[in-house]
């Protein structure tokens, strides 16, 4: 086993090289499918055509936009002349846009016209007025002075932006020994994407990660599913985020794989998707996977085609797990946890470990990578001793764009980048996570993990899912509150929820709240917003004291 000294683009040319003729990408519900070889000279044309207009080596290029087909384009055409793609979260709205375009250097900024019910166009317009009257590529703006160029990413035409077919266009005009040239120039320590953290604490962070980073990292995922160039793997998960482009596109490209991808999430497609390709391997987090199980149509699909995939970006509950085992096929799946600094992942379970390991604990390391659960004052904590899990090897980041205290704040002086997450590593090796740092509940001096508390109450038949969070409390500093999903028809009390308790957990972990939601606040990965939940929890606790 070794590391890949490659670039992303010389990781594509390869795999053209070897097998110009599979597909790459498939979109299912539209039938699109890109070859290898159709995919690498798209890249080429899109890659010529932003050399054009200027685009150069390092800087940095936005993308804005759901899962659309060029969104791939942009990634590898980008990564082909050094440039970095920043994404951008599809749910920011204009004020988050407005830091990121300034914090991040942007000199251009590619776009769909929105998502959902926001529209990106009116966005760029108000934030951006000289748009309308500056000649496409000659942009000047007060407010960013770095950004030159507006995208749109589709057929349509917008004042003073360019579109893609007007890229390619340009690029089919420029000779291909011009990206040869730029290609020359290129090293797999390069900073190739940039990803905003949630920003759980002050303003967002843009993590720099590296071919080098990203390649590797997506390459030991995929062989902890044990992938081959076979692999089909259904990915409905979003790009702009690590888990859709390197758990998906990166463990894919190292492998040779093919992708079927899937626009925007919908259980039904995904379902469809899976059937229609016979896919391998199936991606998501737990409320993805938790609404395929429980649509109404779900036993009309044939899944069997199912083997492996990822179950992560938030605690996958242990009884999902066995539901995605048994009814999905999916008996090699495998659950993998880290954050974006760590490119993103730390450790996974493999397809080898035993059921009990893969579905209570986050699995092991991965090749080359160090994870040490330390505690307080930087010493490792002996086996199942809750401490910070933290990571050191090839997969940190090369730091936060023009944060240099925050890196220093992360990444110890030895190295060990610190996650903010608590863990324990048991006796034969595995990790298993018990909540953020700040998540963690401390109730009159006893220490509550709320991931504990979520186990245990999933063994109430009529809880779909639970979700546990700390609120205020005058005697005790916080209390237990429990938000819960039941599934259609069942019905559950406070009362009920706590006299299952009664008696078997310590009185202390008992939810002295309960409250009974239709859904979670959700990030556009589909993470759910624990930090909201817990303002909600105060508000509830409040209006029940009112009464």
């Amino acid at each position: 086993m070794k590391l890949f000294e490659k670039t992303l683009s010389e990781m594509l040319r390869e795999n053209t090289k070897r097998f110009p003729n599979k597909e790459f990408i498939i979109y299912a519900d539209r039938d699109l499918r890109f070859t290898y070889s159709q995919f690498d000279k798209r890249v080429d044309r899109l890659a010529k055509g932003l050399m054009a207009i200027g685009v150069n080596k390092g800087d940095h290029v936005g993308i804005w936009a759901n899962n659309v087909p060029d969104w791939l384009t942009f990634m590898f055409a980008t990564a082909r002349i050094g440039a970095v793609l920043v994404t951008v979260n599809t749910q920011y709205k204009s004020h988050e846009l407005e830091y990121l375009v300034k914090q991040s250097d942007l000199t251009t900024l590619c776009l769909v016209d929105g998502f959902r019910d926001n529209n990106y166009i009116d966005i760029v317009n108000e934030l951006i007025p000289e748009l309308k009257s500056a000649q496409r590529g000659k942009l000047v703006s007060e407010k960013f002075p770095y950004l030159k160029n507006v995208v749109f990413i589709g057929q349509e035409k917008y004042r003073g932006m360019f579109n893609t077919s007007e890229l390619i266009l340009l690029g089919e005009h420029i000779d291909d020994s011009k990206i040869t040239e730029r290609e020359k120039t290129l090293s797999p320590y390069d900073v190739v994407n940039m990803q905003y953290t949630s920003g759980t604490t002050g303003f967002p962070k843009g993590v720099m990660l590296t071919h080098h980073n990203i390649l590797n990292n997506g390459f030991y995922i995929g062989e902890a599913q044990k992938f081959t160039e076979n692999e089909i793997v259904c990915l409905p998960v979003p790009l702009f985020h690590c888990f859709g482009c390197v758990l998906g596109i990166m463990a894919i490209i190292t492998h040779a794989a093919t992708v079927v991808m899937l626009e925007d999430f919908n259980p039904l497609l995904v379902l469809a998707s899976v059937q229609k390709e016979k896919c391998t391997a199936l991606y998501g987090v737990p409320t993805m996977f938790i609404s395929e199980l429980n649509h109404p149509m779900f036993n009309m699909f044939n899944l069997s085609s199912l083997r492996t995939g990822i179950m992560a970006g938030s605690p996958c509950p242990m009884e999902v797990m066995k539901q995605v085992i048994d009814k999905m096929h999916c008996k090699d799946i495998t659950i993998a946890y880290g954050l974006t600094e760590t490119s993103p992942v730390m450790t996974q379970t493999t397809t080898t470990d035993p059921i009990e390991a893969r579905v209570s604990t986050v699995g092991k390391e991965l090749p080359f990578i160090e994870v040490k659960v330390l505690d307080p004052d930087g010493n490792e904590c002996p086996p199942d001793v809750p401490g910070e899990m933290c990571c050191k090897g090839y997969n940190i980041m090369k730091g936060y764009y023009k944060m240099p205290d925050e890196t220093k704040n992360v990444i110890d002086k030895n190295g060990f980048l610190h996650s903010g997450d608590l863990g324990v590593k048991t006796e034969d090796g595995y990790f298993k996570i018990t909540g953020r740092i700040k998540d963690m509940i401390i109730r009159g001096g006893e220490n509550v993990y709320p991931r504990e508390v979520e186990e245990f109450l999933y063994n109430m038949k009529e809880i779909k899912d639970i979700q546990v969070v700390g609120v205020e409390d005058k005697k005790y500093g916080e209390e237990v509150a429990a938000f819960i999903i039941l599934h259609e028809g069942a019905t559950l009390t406070k009362e009920d929820v706590r006299d299952f308790c009664t008696g078997k957990i310590s009185k202390y972990k008992i939810p002295k709240y309960a409250f009974f939601v239709k859904e979670y606040p959700l990030t556009a990965s589909g993470k759910i917003q624990k930090y909201k939940l817990r303002e909600i929890a105060k508000e509830l606790k409040e209006q029940e004291e009112q009464v």
